[in-house]
């Protein structure tokens, strides 16, 4: 049984270990260069995952708005890469690959000409040169747009229960004011002490006269 244990971790790690070691989906490798480049890609299409021995990156002439956060990091023996041409849109998102950029050396980027794509007040810029708090006057978090709907739809449900109040106010006084006219009417119509025939009835007579 331990053998057997053993056997499945060893095919287990040798299988991640391959796929780690493969060349990503859409993309063309050659023994230490990754060709990524012009394939479409968009932030959330891109492969999560290179080869860790990948000395040339390009992933120039793509769709990236971003990248997500961690991508780079294992890529200790990365030399080389090409991020332009993508539309770059500088805010929250842009945060990570800003971080990883200044801390590369010059020698590492295939041009420095990473520029925001958006939003149209810092479009041009060169992103390795914008600092935190320039992105971060453009960072949109969800979770503010979500307490926003959340406030805007319990105002919607309050008006709504108020004039389904103020309805139900109107019909129970249009109810009460039409039923005492019909009570008012039937009163004028049979008076008290009045038979519904119209005769009065005199309790002295004797029926059997």
């Amino acid at each position: 049984m331990k053998g057997r244990s053993l056997l499945s971790l060893l095919l287990v790690f040798g299988v991640g270990s391959q796929r780690s070691w493969a060349c990503p989906p859409l993309c063309s490798c050659h023994r230490d260069e990754v060709d990524c480049s012009r394939r479409s890609f968009t932030s959330a299409s891109l492969p999560t995952h290179f080869p860790p021995g990948t000395v040339q990156l390009h992933l120039q002439g793509n769709l990236l708005t971003a990248l997500p956060n961690g991508l780079l990091d294992h890529l200790t023996s990365l030399r080389n890469v090409s991020l332009h041409g993508n539309p770059w849109a500088c805010d929250c998102g842009v945060l990570y690959l800003r971080a990883w950029l200044v801390r590369q050396p010059a020698g590492r980027l295939a041009n420095h000409s990473i520029s925001c794509a958006s939003p149209p007040s810092l479009r041009g810029r060169l992103l390795v040169y914008l600092t935190e708090e320039e992105v971060l006057d453009f960072c949109h978090y969800w979770y503010c747009d979500l307490a926003l709907a959340s406030q805007l739809c319990l105002f919607v449900f309050v008006v709504v229960q108020a004039l389904l109040l103020v309805v139900l106010i109107m019909f129970l006084r249009r109810f009460g004011r039409l039923s005492s006219a019909g009570k008012r009417a039937t009163e004028k119509r049979f008076p008290v002490g009045q038979g519904m025939m119209g005769s009065e009835v005199d309790p002295l007579v004797d029926n059997d006269n």
